[in-house]
């Protein structure tokens, strides 16, 4: 018998020996780890086949003599630099055995080096011949799981979890034979029930020390019900507490007892704001330990953990998620969910056998409904997934969603549990705020001069530009803070850390605030007073979540404002929100949940694409378009550029670009000090030399004069007014 060989340690390698890895014994691993993947849901049968098949394009003679010779094993062979394409081979050896189930066998096997195909591109890649050395080898037993009720949009997460299952069980083979020590950093992770009992421990903890409270009462009663209600089958909830309600651990602790009842593996928590994720990850931390959560969002820099081996097995598990609690953003969970990629795909298997954590579920984008409530429906079905929405302002999932005509609308999820019962009516119980709107068009001059009447004031506005133009107008005397996107997210996170420290310490010094909406949801900030520019209902009752958080001063008061007379709302989507509010005709009690259901079918009602990118025309048919679908699925539409910026540290990490070249570890500290920009912003930066750019698409001002200390970068200054005057 012919031994064929998949990998070959470098001959280079320090002075070690070389070591070869057969391609039978490969081939047998990643089949066994790709089918206990797949096993999960249904499929190991088939992921199985996929293992043994994937690589049989590597017994060409050709590609046998590049592996020996990019390692040096066999000098002889040096010459060759590249191999020729193998991944086809196996795929079309699929084809030929299985063809009852060619697509989801075929298409992660010609995919798995560089991604899933279009349908068309993937027929003509397994067009090609099979190499006569290449022997076919007998079929094996397969068969589909018994799945009722198959849906149109279930088939290609199907392809797509399988696509998983193969690309994760081959890095792990391959990383267990090239990189041992590496391998051994993974696994060996705490249990949902090992978890369970450190967050009841530190719920303990925390009821000793609160004071008896209405507020505390009422978080108490939270936490019961979620430990009552987590005892169901596995399905959709969802947790609709008001802001202050403590529904951040409740969430996390009906998960857990969710977890055990049901025997899941991991909590995954999805999250639509950075400012948000990096506040919710601190906590999850102290009570679990960094050890077992794992935070992965761009904004996350593992330099900041000290432990070497720690940090490298955190670095290690955003591969894979193979951890316990994950905490994300929407953006990486759903693209994901979409994308074609190995590196994206890769860890999606293990979101099976989960439960999935929606936190602040209102902000689910109307442009991606469909597909996004699609998906949480295959997951649930197929995947064996249990969701969970959290919010204070739960939006409309089940039944009917009607758009601006017939044809636009969809058929949402059947049904979601809600755990806390209406009668409980805790909307009431925790009101803490009144809602006070007028409508009437007021200038920036006019709205400074109510907030300057005030010692503690928070006003969040629509746009970057309305926060510099509120906040410069306002009187400099005590503690008077600007936040917003043009301030880069180490400047952000230390001015959301200065406004907390300032409530508690300040004393009667004014503490006056201007924010764009990054403040809007999450961050545990507490004013007794609350401006919010004119939104739909949903991010008014979020910054109304700012406003008496604890309930200590009684009923307190947000304002809603219009800027009609310097800056009316733009048409787009929050003009859509706002006006879906304006419609809202009679007598309301805007903090009830069944407002908030008659907001949200007004708003939908507004909405003429719940797909606007196509994903039903591209993925809801066996002839998938995995790579165009992955082109255009991206939930926030961001044409801006990002720039590093001289502020603080950042010119020492400039410094190291400089000396070092581009990293991935650098390029993630750099992020913490860069600022998104339009392109027109950009242009007109660059058009006077302020951008520099040291490599390609990487973008430096290491003038600090655009930089301050009060509203970040400055695109208009007196700088670059100067310099168009020269």
């Amino acid at each position: 018998m012919t031994e064929y060989y998949a990998h070959i340690t470098q001959a280079n390698d320090n002075g070690k020996k070389q070591r070869v890895q057969f391609l039978e014994d490969h081939s047998t691993h990643v089949a066994e780890l790709a089918g206990q993947f797949a096993a999960e849901f249904g499929c190991g049968d088939i992921a199985h086949v996929m293992g043994v098949l994937h690589d049989k394009g590597k017994e060409q003679t050709e590609w046998q003599k590049y592996i020996q010779g990019v390692t040096g094993y066999t000098p002889k062979y040096a010459k060759i630099k590249s191999g020729p394409n193998h991944a086809y081979i196996g795929a079309r050896i699929a084809q030929i055995l299985y063809p009852q189930f060619a697509p989801l066998i075929a298409q992660p096997i010609a995919g798995h080096h560089r991604g899933l195909y279009d349908y068309c591109e993937y027929i003509e890649e397994t067009k090609k011949d099979i190499p006569k050395e290449v022997l076919i080898p007998e079929s094996q037993s397969c068969a589909m799981p018994r799945q009722q009720n198959l849906k149109s949009y279930d088939i290609h997460h199907l392809v797509r979890m399988l696509f998983s299952c193969l690309v994760d069980a081959d890095s792990l083979d391959t990383e267990e034979f090239m990189n041992p020590e590496q391998a051994s950093l993974r696994g060996t992770h705490t249990t949902m029930t090992e978890l369970l009992g450190k967050l009841e421990e530190y719920l303990s903890q925390l009821k000793e020390k609160s004071e008896d409270t209405e507020v505390n009462r009422i978080r108490n009663y939270v936490q019961e019900q979620c430990v009552k209600e987590s005892q169901g089958e596995m399905g959709f909830y969802s947790l609709t507490v008001p802001t202050g309600g403590g529904k951040t651990l409740a969430s996390v602790l009906w998960a857990l007892h969710h977890a055990v009842n049901n025997h899941l593996h991991r909590v995954i928590i999805a999250i639509p704001y950075t400012s948000i994720i990096v506040q919710t990850a601190a906590t999850l931390k102290t009570i679990f330990g960094e050890e077992n959560v794992l935070e992965h969002h761009s904004n996350f820099d593992p330099e900041t953990i000290k432990d070497s081996e720690r940090r490298e097995r955190l670095q290690l598990a955003t591969e894979n998620w193979d951890y316990p609690i994950i905490v994300t953003t929407n953006v990486q969970l759903f693209e994901s969910l979409f994308s074609n990629k190995r590196s994206d795909c890769r860890k999606l298997h293990n979101i099976v056998k989960s439960v999935l954590i929606l936190d602040e579920a209102q902000t689910l984008p109307m442009n991606f409904y469909k597909p996004i409530v699609h998906t949480l429906d295959t997951l649930c079905r197929f995947f064996r997934v249990s969701v969970l929405f959290t919010t204070a302002s739960q939006p409309v999932l089940t039944g009917r969603i009607d758009g601006t005509n017939p044809s636009v609308g969809f058929d949402a999820l059947n049904s979601v549990y809600e755990i806390i019962p209406a009668d409980a009516k805790l909307h009431d119980k925790l009101r803490r705020v009144e809602l006070k709107i007028d409508e009437t068009s007021k200038s920036y001059d006019e709205i400074a001069a109510q907030l300057s009447k005030y010692q503690r004031v928070l006003c969040i506005v629509n746009t970057r530009r309305d926060a510099k133009e509120l906040y410069e107008r306002l009187p400099k005397e005590g503690i008077c803070l600007h936040l917003s996107r043009m301030m880069c997210p180490t400047h952000v996170a230390t001015t959301i850390k200065h406004i907390k420290r300032a409530l508690k310490e300040s004393g009667d010094d004014p503490i006056r605030v201007i924010a764009t909406q990054l403040v809007e949801a999450g961050v545990d900030i507490d004013f007794p007073v609350v401006y919010r520019q004119e939104a739909g209902l949903d991010s008014i009752l979020q910054a109304a979540g700012r406003c008496n958080r604890e309930g200590k001063n009684g009923i307190c008061t947000t304002y809603v404002f219009s800027l009609g007379k310097e800056h009316p709302l733009p048409p787009g989507f929050i003009s859509q929100t706002n006006n879906a509010r304006l419609n809202m005709v009679g007598r309301y009690d805007w903090f009830a949940p069944e407002t908030m259901v008659a907001y949200f079918k007004q708003l939908h009602c507004r909405i003429d694409n719940f797909d606007k990118q196509q994903m039903q025309e591209l993925l809801y048919k066996p002839e998938c378009e995995f790579e165009e679908a992955a082109s255009r699925f991206h939930l926030i539409d961001d044409q801006s550029i990002s720039v590093l910026i001289n502020w603080h540290d950042s010119i020492n990490l400039y410094q190291r670009l400089l000396s070092e070249g581009p990293s991935y570890q650098l390029m993630k500290q750099m992020a913490q000090f860069s600022v998104n920009i339009r392109k027109h912003d950009f242009d007109k930066l660059k058009s006077i030399g302020a951008i520099e750019e040291p490599f390609e698409n990487i973008y430096v001002i290491t003038n600090p004069a655009f930089y301050h200390d009060d509203t970040g970068l400055s695109i208009d200054n007196q700088w670059l007014e100067e310099t168009y005057i020269i």
